[in-house]
């Protein structure tokens, strides 16, 4: 016998990249938040439980939708440095432009200024009221501060990456703290 399962919720549903995050976003919208605020939610989770595929210090692209209106696209990636050009380099002796190091052609961080706008957008165009942003960032703050259980994804990324990080302290102290990367089910600290 096939069980046909219903596309439709009555309290919310949510979609991310870690089951934590898509956790904080249906509590957001139970507590009577809208799409966008559960979607700062989830990303700011992402941020802490899933480090390896997002951040704060990177870039945020939205494109939010209510029915029966056109789109809206928020683009939120900052400004690479206006000396970060191609004779720049050539002068410093570089073919290429370097991955990591004070010279690589960073972006300045637009990830946080996206959930602004978005927030911003969603409280003049929703009807329910906003909830605080202490709220949106409830999940995202208990794990930074409690630990989450490193995923195999996180240890293979730590793995890949410990040769050309673990002379970082700051790298080393969060993911590789005896020298050896974080196992699947260690708690990420």
């Amino acid at each position: 016998m096939t069980q046909i399962q219903s596309a439709k919720c009555m309290q919310g549903m949510a979609v991310a990249p870690h089951s934590l995050a898509a956790e904080s976003a249906v509590a957001v919208l139970r507590d009577g938040g809208n799409a966008v605020e559960a979607m700062v939610a989830a990303a700011a989770t992402v941020a802490v439980v899933y480090p390896h595929m997002n951040g704060i210090g990177g870039d945020g692209f939205w494109l939010i939708s209510r029915p029966g209106e056109e789109p809206v696209a928020i683009q939120a990636c900052g400004f690479a440095a206006e000396k970060a050009n191609i004779d720049f380099y050539r002068q410093a002796g570089y073919t290429q432009v370097p991955v990591r190091g004070p010279l690589a052609a960073n972006t300045v961080a637009g990830t946080v200024g996206g959930w602004e706008r978005a927030l911003e957008w969603a409280g003049e165009h929703t009807d329910n009221a906003a909830l605080p942003l202490t709220r949106l960032l409830h999940d995202a703050i208990h794990y930074a501060r409690h630990g989450v259980p490193v995923t195999s994804g996180l240890h293979q990324q730590i793995t890949a990456r410990l040769p050309q990080l673990g002379q970082y302290p700051g790298f080393c102290g969060l993911f590789a703290p005896e020298g050896q990367a974080l196992t699947p089910d260690d708690l990420l600290l």
